[in-house]
């Protein structure tokens, strides 16, 4: 049961690593719809932070509930019935063909010896054309380009019918024009009622396809809200060390412009 639309709901969770502490304190929620961009430099935890929302790690403390049930009393399948994830980046071993890639999303809903079903076969072609790449169909995954590869990858994903899509930094592998193009249909899944979470390095992404923006820092969230409220020059400034100027065009959208500095990289 959906509580005050909180599909997804995050309570003070924290996260540590042989004894070394990675964020703490994280709370946000997320409703149908929703795209959470989460924001922040190098080192502060945004991977571990995806990968302890999709139940790849196990948080120290703290609560995660899906549609109102904790997910640590959730099995691993189950949590793949709600919740779709795609990595940073992801190196295909064989050479299947692109189709059998896309139907593998399918296994959350089948038992070891089942084979997929009329319905399973249905539900990949739907992935496929949904993301327009139904002409990749019988082409070999190893041999597609990186921007392809991504959007197989979301179609696989889109077969589990999750409720939520988990992206770690989804544009991070592609090039100017892809990033746009993903982020379009970033934003297309959201109008369907699929809720999104990604990470980004880009604070512009933001502003193309977010509903709500976090921004990460120090292992905690500096600020949370809608991306007019979060994205600011004094937070991305606090974010990034560097000054930046918010510049509004013509259609009223934002974009951010990072300022020249002398200082050394701060890796």
């Amino acid at each position: 049961m959906v509580v005050d639309n909180k599909l997804f709901e995050v309570k003070n969770i924290s996260f540590d690593y042989d004894g070394e502490e990675i964020f703490s304190d994280i709370s946000f929620s997320i409703g149908k719809g929703d795209v959470l961009c989460i924001l922040g430099p190098n080192g502060t935890g945004k991977t571990t932070l995806i990968k302890c929302l999709n139940g790849l790690h196990d948080i120290k403390s703290g609560e995660i509930f899906i549609n109102g049930e904790n997910m640590k009393k959730l099995s691993f399948k189950q949590i793949s019935k709600h919740i779709g994830y795609i990595p940073q980046s992801h190196v295909p071993s064989f050479p299947f063909k692109v189709f059998d890639v896309v139907l593998m999303g399918r296994a959350p809903y089948l038992n070891l010896t089942d084979s997929p079903k009329n319905k399973d076969i249905e539900i990949a072609m739907d992935a496929l054309e949904t993301l327009g790449i139904e002409d990749l169909k019988d082409k070999e995954y190893t041999n597609l380009s990186g921007g392809e590869r991504q959007l197989v990858f979301l179609a696989r994903v889109l077969c589990q019918k999750p409720d939520i899509l988990i992206l770690d930094e989804p544009t991070s592998h592609l090039d100017f024009g892809n990033q746009i193009k993903l982020l379009e249909i970033i934003d297309n899944l959201a109008n369907t009622g699929l809720s999104i979470i990604m990470s980004s390095h880009f604070p512009d992404h933001a502003f193309l396809s977010s509903t709500k923006v976090a921004i990460m820092k120090d292992k905690k969230f500096i600020d949370f809200g809608s991306p007019d409220d979060v994205v600011t020059e004094e937070n991305l400034k606090k974010a990034y060390s560097i000054d930046v100027k918010l510049i509004e065009l013509d259609n009223k959208r934002k974009v951010c412009v990072p300022m020249k500095t002398n200082l050394k990289l701060d890796l």
